[in-house]
C-alpha cells in the first residue's frame, strides 16, 4: 500500500510543474480580466456619450489581455515538457524548477495588467477630451506592458533552457 509521502515522491514534480502552469495562466488570466474591466468600465461610460469613439477605446480596452495569454503561452509550453502533450513526467526537482520558471508571467502578468488597466482607464479619459492625442494613452498604457514582457520572457526562458 503507498502512502501519501510514496505517492507525492513519485508525483511530486508532475504537480509542482502543473501547478505553476496553473499559477501562469489563472494570475496573469486575473489581472488580465481585471485590467479589461477597468478600462471597459471607462470605455462603457465614454461609449453612453460619444458611441463614436468605440474604435479608438477598443485598443486600450484590449491590452490589459495580453498578460492572460503570455501566461497561457508559458502554461503551453510546459505541457509539451512534463507529459501533458508528448513529454515524459519531471522528477521532483526539475518540477520544482519547472513550477519556480512559471512565477516571473504569474507575478509580473498579475499585477502589470491591473496597473495596465488603470492606464489605460486614463487614456480613456484622454480620448474623451482630446481624440486627436489618443495614441499618447495609448503609449502610457503600452509602457506598462514592458514588465509584463520581461516576466514572459523570463519564464519563457527558464521553461524552455531547465534541463
Amino acid at each position: 500500500m503507498n502512502t501519501w509521502i510514496e505517492f507525492f515522491v513519485k508525483n511530486g514534480g508532475l504537480i509542482f510543474a502543473l501547478l505553476g502552469a496553473a499559477l501562469a495562466v489563472g494570475l496573469a488570466g486575473i489581472g488580465s480580466a481585471k485590467g479589461i474591466g477597468i478600462a471597459g468600465e471607462a470605455a462603457s461610460g465614454l461609449m453612453s456619450e460619444e458611441p463614436e469613439k468605440f474604435g479608438k477605446s477598443i485598443i486600450l480596452v484590449a491590452l490589459p489581455g495580453t498578460q492572460g495569454l503570455y501566461g497561457f503561452v508559458i502554461a503551453l509550453i510546459l505541457f509539451t515538457k512534463v507529459g501533458i502533450i508528448g513529454g515524459e513526467a519531471p522528477e521532483f526537482a526539475k518540477g520544482l524548477s519547472y513550477f519556480m520558471a512559471c512565477l516571473p508571467i504569474a507575478i509580473a502578468g498579475w499585477k502589470s495588467a491591473i496597473a495596465q488597466g488603470k492606464a489605460a482607464a486614463a487614456g480613456i479619459q484622454v480620448l474623451a477630451k482630446k481624440p486627436d492625442d489618443v495614441m499618447k494613452g495609448v503609449t502610457f498604457a503600452i509602457m506598462v506592458e514592458t514588465y509584463a514582457l520581461l516576466g514572459f520572457v523570463a519564464s519563457l526562458f527558464m521553461v524552455l533552457f531547465i534541463k
